[in-house]
């Protein structure tokens, strides 16, 4: 328990550090092709492609049998257990309004909708007001950095791969799951990306296996995506304009 508490510290003491560190004014994007790895992305995005092609387009087409309820119903929890480490981030960034939304639908949620399979906080207008560890970052100054691609998770930035660190070590789910219980979280989380495959199946694969470029594709549309849920509309952000909405939804899932 001792050791426990003291890894919780050291971990929380890093991520304040990385955001002091960052600065106080939330930076202006980079350039659209700030990617000097290239090389090594392109191999990485090769990899995820074939892991697409041999293992999750399969598994999702399986798995999109399931009757839609059920699907919903397993997206619901899933996306549940992230509600603490959003309100985690809501506070970080100052946004009491959303860290109050975010609490109050999870309350309701686990309570009242059978541990998160149901969904009457958005009958309540209280609907997800999705963030992450990389927008607390960008909220405090950190830059964008270089476009990276991660194995099995995709288009990402350096920022947004710290932050995905930053997301896993300290939600506080996480922490409190064991056993039986984690193994649960674990397999909604699966399901819910197997789902979000299968929903998303026609622009994934226009992107991965219809493109000239499946790579350049799938950067430009990231990098867009992500500076317009920022606020980044201006710089060279090639092609974020106010009111710009991604076709593409996120195409590997990511939440």
């Amino acid at each position: 328990m001792i050791q426990n508490k003291g890894i919780r510290k050291a971990g929380i003491g890093a991520v304040m550090a990385t955001i002091l560190l960052a600065g106080c004014a939330a930076p202006p994007p980079g350039p659209i092709e700030n990617d000097p790895n290239e090389a090594l992305n392109r191999k990485v995005h090769a990899f995820n492609k074939g892991l697409d092609r041999a293992l999750l387009r399969p598994a999702s087409d399986v798995y999109g049998v399931v009757p839609n309820p059920v699907q919903r119903g397993i997206g619901n929890f899933a996306a549940n257990l992230d509600l603490p480490g959003d309100v985690l981030n809501n506070l970080l960034q100052n946004n009491g309004p959303d860290a109050a939304n975010n609490a109050g639908r999870f309350v309701i949620n686990t309570v009242f909708g059978l541990a998160g399979i149901l969904d009457p906080a958005s009958v309540m207008g209280l609907p997800h007001r999705k963030t992450d560890f990389g927008e607390t970052l960008h909220h405090y100054g950190m830059a964008e950095g270089a476009y990276v691609e991660l194995p099995g998770f995709g288009p990402s930035t350096e920022r947004d791969t710290v932050g995905l660190i930053l997301d896993f070590a300290l939600n506080p789910v996480g922490k409190l799951a064991e056993g039986d219980d984690a193994k649960i979280a674990s397999g909604a989380k699966v399901l819910s990306k197997l789902g979000d495959r299968h929903r998303y199946s026609g622009t994934v694969d226009s992107i991965l296996y219809d493109s000239a470029d499946s790579y350049a594709q799938a950067r430009m549309l990231y990098l867009q995506n992500r500076r317009f849920e920022l606020g980044q509309t201006g710089g060279d952000a090639a092609g974020a304009e106010d009111g710009f909405i991604d076709p593409y939804e996120d195409p590997y899932g990511n939440e």
